[in-house]
């Protein structure tokens, strides 16, 4: 850059020097006041060209700036076209690469993120069938003998007390099947969706309209996690924000893609994103898919991912 400005300089003062030796054009001491225009104008020229040249020069440190305010993560935004750099090309290159290096940095923390979140609900969810489950249902077999010893006058309330402990028992079995989908490893992502639907529709109240493809491609096991997290998140937030009275859940697959459709008729508005909405951005992201969260045609709110398929 210096030696750029540096030519730039010297080649103008030369060319000055060289046009004011050959014409016919002389300066007299003192200047006279007719020599006076012929001077700025020279001078005006100078300096203007000075001022193309290095706006030319430097233009490309503007769209730097530009990008430096534009980039986030992930992704880093949209990288420059290193052949517009011009003398600063190397610097452009080196933006583009360190863009590049902080996505790849923060796709990889993500993942490992993502993991460490997936290894930690599988072990409260075994602590929770394992101990919480057992323990309830050791509690539940003891109100059961104490039932049957016990006066007719206490019975009502042993009947209540194992009542409190079956639902007990129930929600931890829910909860801990909600943290790890079993069917989905045992199973398959068609059945993991269809039992995720039906859990929805019991647990929520809500009517469930599904759709899911009897021969949707074989996907690796991390596509097939995040296609059905995402499911579940989508499905959550329609029970908790969307004041619906119906959802839609929908699975297809084209030659090159699976698309998953999460709609519900509710109030629809604006999508802050919160944790769970940059849960599902994050977990796209990793495997490449794209995430769409926008109004549905007849309102409420579609949610839809679009993962892409190797053929083959």
């Amino acid at each position: 850059m210096f030696w750029r400005l540096f030519a730039i300089n010297g080649l103008l003062f030369a060319i000055g020097t060289a046009i004011l030796a050959a014409s016919p054009a002389t300066v007299s001491s003192p200047v006279l006041v007719t020599e006076l225009p012929v001077l700025l104008v020279g001078l005006l020229l100078i300096l203007v060209a000075t001022a193309v040249l290095l706006r030319l020069s430097l233009a490309p440190l503007g769209e730097l700036t530009s990008a430096m305010r534009r980039a986030d993560l992930p992704g880093g935004g949209p990288r420059l076209a290193e052949g517009s750099g011009g003398d600063l090309r190397e610097l452009v290159r080196s933006f583009n690469s360190m863009l590049d290096r902080l996505a790849a940095e923060h796709d990889d923390t993500a993942a490992r993120a993502l993991a460490a979140q997936e290894g930690e609900r599988q072990r409260i969810s075994r602590e929770l069938h394992d101990e919480i489950g057992q323990s309830l249902t050791v509690a539940l077999l003891s109100l059961r003998r104490v039932a049957d010893r016990a006066p007719d006058a206490l019975r009502p309330d042993i009947a209540g007390a194992q009542d409190a402990v079956r639902a007990s028992l129930d929600d931890v079995r829910e909860v801990a099947h909600r943290l790890r989908p079993g069917v989905l490893s045992d199973l398959g992502l068609r059945s993991a969706l269809t039992a995720l639907a039906t859990e929805f529709a019991h647990s929520s109240g809500l009517a469930v309209e599904r759709t899911v493809d009897a021969d949707l491609p074989a996907l690796p096991d991390e596509v097939e996690l995040v296609v059905f997290r995402v499911a579940q998140e989508a499905l959550t937030n329609v029970a908790r924000h969307a004041r619906a009275s119906r959802a839609e859940l929908t699975c297809t697959a084209v030659p090159g893609s699976v698309t998953l459709r999460v709609a519900d008729d509710g109030r629809g508005g604006g999508h802050v994103a919160g944790a769970g909405i940059r849960g599902m951005r994050e977990r796209a992201r990793l495997i490449g898919a794209t995430l769409s969260i926008e109004a549905g045609p007849a309102g409420g709110t579609e949610v839809r991912l679009v993962v892409p398929v190797e053929e083959g």
